[in-house]
């Protein structure tokens, strides 16, 4: 029976994952919204690639056992103690862990989630500066999806209409309010909506160019990644822009799961857990889906610091905890 390896991106907006064979092959993907709860989210997530392994091996494909997960985004320390992930790392590292891995010569990674995005600047396999949006939201995938809506079409539509458009309109694209006040305008003095579409793609590239990108040198080859990368329109956007191609995998919006699983893969197989999904040794995915996982906030009141711990139940064991900044506030696991 072969090695398998899971990870786990668990986003605001979407959660992400796959399950990767011993040559670091993706055998099963899954991506859903993460609806506010993430552990319920990455059970779902579970789910999926269990059903897709299951089908793949009864139409004669080899059996694989997952030993061991990995974690990232924004909600990866909660999900990661609920999987007992082994590898626990931030968005920067699994991204271009990912990203490398399938594109080696790679320079710059462009990357827009639904609520954030980010810039990875790459040498020699390795990621040597980055940055990510801090206050505006009109260059990620909520912005465009509130466009949409606005406009009457599915957001999925998106890129192919904004292709048809001969002369995109010029939209502000200097923050979210501004931006929507000059689609209302462009909508009222009869602008065609391919135009305005086009002119929104090209709003994101631009917000994302001026305020995410600021400062930094874009060197060819480009790699453009997450949900909104499958926008055509924002890729055309990007490459006109910048003057060079933009390259989007596939599994672009995949590649912080497949970055946390190369991580995994990398640290090896877990060590058995008494309770937990790896209490085998191997992943067990009823396991997720039976227990029941829950967070809780508290203050810890032994120093000057007042550190607010998170707690991480599973049932009614205590199973990890961050946040305390002294020994102090260390919380003991009851499993």
């Amino acid at each position: 029976m072969k090695k398998a390896y899971l990870g786990i991106d668990i986003g605001s907006i979407s959660t992400k994952g796959v399950v990767i064979d011993e040559d670091r092959n993706i055998v099963a993907r899954s991506y859903l919204w993460t609806e506010g709860n993430p552990t319920e989210a990455s059970k779902r997530v579970a789910r999926q690639l269990k059903e897709q392994l299951d089908a793949a091996q009864a139409e004669g494909g080899e059996a694989l056992e997952i030993v061991g997960a990995g974690t990232t985004g924004s909600a990866r320390r909660l999900v990661g103690a609920m999987l007992g992930a082994s590898v626990i790392k931030n968005e920067i590292t699994a991204h271009a862990v990912g990203t490398t891995h399938l594109h080696p010569d790679v320079r710059t990674i462009l990357e827009i989630g639904g609520q954030d995005s980010k810039i990875i600047c790459v040498a020699d396999g390795i990621a040597v500066d980055y940055a990510m949006n801090t206050l505006c939201a009109a260059g990620t995938g909520s912005f465009l999806s509130s466009q949409a809506h606005r406009l009457g079409v599915e957001v999925e539509e998106f890129g192919d209409i904004a292709l048809t458009s001969e002369k995109p309109a010029n939209i502000a694209a200097r923050c979210t309010v501004f931006a929507e006040s000059d689609l209302v305008h462009k909508i009222q003095v009869g602008y065609a909506r391919e135009d305005i579409i086009a002119g929104l793609c090209h709003a994101v590239a631009s917000n994302y160019l001026n305020n995410v990108g600021k400062g930094k040198k874009i060197l060819a080859p480009v790699v453009f990644q997450g949900g909104v990368s499958k926008n055509a329109g924002v890729v055309d956007a990007f490459e006109k822009q910048l003057g060079m191609p933009v390259a989007v995998d596939p599994d672009g919006h995949l590649m912080g799961a497949y970055g946390a699983a190369l991580l995994a893969a990398d640290a090896g197989p877990v060590r058995e857990a008494e309770n937990g999904p790896f209490a085998s040794g191997t992943f067990d995915f009823e396991a997720v889906q039976d227990f029941d996982f829950k967070t809780r906030e508290i203050e810890c009141q032994k120093c000057a610091n007042h550190c607010e711990v998170i707690c991480v139940y599973r049932d009614r064991d205590i199973i990890d905890s961050w946040g305390n900044r002294c020994e102090k506030g260390a919380v003991k696991t009851t499993a």
